[in-house]
């Protein structure tokens, strides 16, 4: 199985978070006491996504089981706000990380999700990836590996020669390097040749296309909770697309709600999920090395590959 391209801890790429996590996730350790009576999450979060995030469906059901959120003012201390059992944020500003840990060596039973130094790591889509690279599951129900990329710093004349000794095959997708939160850094290219190549603007990551059946699978984990949606993606690459396709060609954005594939009448063998306990393996080592509880990944089965998952 491999892993597309993104390991991620931005709600916005699939706008909604599934209910059933809350309903099936266990609190942090620091929270197990609180969360028998009141449990008050308090938000650091832009207002998109507060839009996004905190849907009725989920408040209500969070309400149902106890649970506050309660937004953060950013101009005052931590310590007047609260109290708070976890705190929940998407900021990796300097100054925010400064803040966060004058409050936590005061408040240490309070749980941060997640600690800004390890929401960094997922800033950048190389780092990203390298510790999926070295997980070693193959012999655990499936292969997961990672597409074959090369990165690009600058110097868009020089990407043909880096691919040619990268040993990358036409065609090749094209993602920003940065992870910012901004819709650009979402936006995917397909390239067709290698004249087209120094079109694109790097840094930048290029990966072999993979067929995949046009499905991805979004995989949330919030601690040891994991939930599985199946999302359109891109169609596949055919020999005809080879042969009379040039340039480069921006994509749409795929993996988000509105793509979902969760009711669509679709072939069993490439609608099948990951297998659960593959599933559980991958999210217990990338916790560990990534140090974040709540975060998604992208994979895709490829097409043709027996038990060869990325």
């Amino acid at each position: 199985m491999r892993l597309h391209g993104d390991v991620s801890d931005d709600e916005e790429e699939d706008a909604v978070m599934d209910p059933a996590l809350l309903s099936s996730s266990s609190p942090p350790a620091g929270a197990a006491a609180a969360a028998a009576s009141r449990l008050v999450v308090g938000y650091a979060l832009t207002k998109k996504k507060v839009k996004s995030f905190l849907q009725p469906k989920l408040l209500l059901l969070a309400r149902k089981k106890g649970i506050s959120f309660i937004p953060i003012d950013e101009t005052r201390p931590l310590s007047e706000q609260g109290p708070f059992d976890i705190i929940l944020h998407k900021k990796t500003s300097k100054e925010w990380q400064r803040f966060l840990e004058d409050y936590h060596e005061v408040h240490p039973e309070v749980t941060v999700l997640d600690p800004p130094n390890a929401i960094e790591h997922l800033n950048n889509r190389q780092s990203m990836l390298e510790e999926v690279a070295d997980l070693n599951l193959s012999s655990f129900y499936e292969e997961v590996c990672t597409p074959r990329q090369v990165v690009i710093m600058k110097d868009p004349s020089s990407i043909p020669t880096a691919v040619a000794m990268a040993g990358l095959t036409l065609p090749l997708v094209a993602k920003p390097l940065v992870v910012d939160g901004t819709s650009k850094s979402h936006e995917l290219s397909l390239a067709y040749d290698e004249a087209s190549l120094p079109m694109l603007d790097p840094p930048l990551v290029l990966q072999e296309f993979v067929n995949h059946g046009g499905i991805l699978f979004k995989v949330y984990i919030i601690g040891e909770a994991i939930q599985v949606v199946r999302r359109f993606s891109l169609p596949d690459v055919n020999t005809y697309d080879l042969l009379n396709n040039v340039g480069i060609y921006r994509l749409p954005r795929v993996s988000c709600a509105a793509a979902s594939a969760d009711h669509a009448d679709l072939d069993p063998r490439i609608a099948e999920l990951p297998p659960r306990p593959l599933l559980e393996k991958l999210g217990r080592e990338l916790r560990g090395r990534l140090g974040l509880r709540l975060f998604n990944i992208d994979m895709i089965r490829e097409l043709g590959a027996n038990d060869r998952t990325c």
